[in-house]
């Protein structure tokens, strides 16, 4: 599992240009992937969203776009450097003034029980330093009638992709990114951290393990992305 000081510290040095290394380096579909996650959170019409790992706030402020003022938005991240990003971008949202940014770890939230009726988190449990207790936390704030985890995430592609999509990993993603953020180290950190990640069908069972009752999946371009609903 990820080292969680490193990794905040890792975060905190390409911040100011993940965003838009994010966008290159995944050729926009970024904007694809995230719209997809808004779209089942939209359908839910829950009052309470919370965005774990938020970073820099784009998942929060496209549900807040979607979901409006009768929907309480909140994003918690424990990196201080990501969060200032968030609140920049928020300042320039007259309609996101209600959005509210917080400094936390995934695996201790400063959430009452069962107070939560949406959790996401896209492209950070990965990073977790114990994804078990990163999930358990999570289904401790869920309200247990109402309660949904969305997890979009990094998966496993398979068939002739698989070779073309590590080999893009392994040797382009990298130094692309060093040219971006000029921190290539911490891009190859990212793609270990994807290598090593569970199929979504291995990530299915361990949501369920945490204590979730039901989850769903959505694979997303050649199944390099999955989308999971749990309840």
């Amino acid at each position: 599992m990820p080292h969680g000081p490193s990794v905040r510290l890792m975060f905190g040095h390409i911040a100011a240009r993940y965003d838009l290394a994010n966008h290159i380096l995944s050729g926009g579909l970024d904007f694809l992937w995230r719209r997809t996650l808004v779209s089942h959170v939209r359908d839910l019409k829950p009052r309470h969203v919370v965005d774990l790992a938020t970073g820099s706030g784009d998942v929060a402020f496209a549900i807040k776009r979607v979901l409006g003022a009768a929907t309480r938005v909140e994003g918690y991240d424990f990196c201080a450097e990501m969060l200032a990003l968030a609140e920049q971008k928020k300042r320039r949202r007259s309609w996101a003034r209600d959005i509210h940014f917080f400094e936390a770890d995934c695996l201790r939230l400063p959430l009452v029980d069962e107070s939560v009726e949406t959790a996401t988190i896209a492209f950070g449990l990965r990073n977790l330093e114990d994804r078990h207790q990163g999930l358990v936390e999570i289904k401790r704030i869920l309200n247990p009638s109402r309660g949904h985890l969305l997890v979009l995430e990094f998966s496993q592609p398979s068939g002739i992709f698989r070779p073309i999509y590590f080999a893009y990993l392994r040797w382009v993603l990298p130094q692309l990114a060093g040219l971006l953020t000029g921190r290539s180290e911490a891009y190859r950190y990212l793609v270990g951290s994807i290598a090593q990640f569970p199929t979504r069908e291995e990530l299915g069972k361990e949501i369920l393990q945490a204590g979730f009752r039901n989850v769903r999946t959505r694979p997303l371009t050649g199944s390099t992305v999955a989308l999971h609903v749990a309840n």
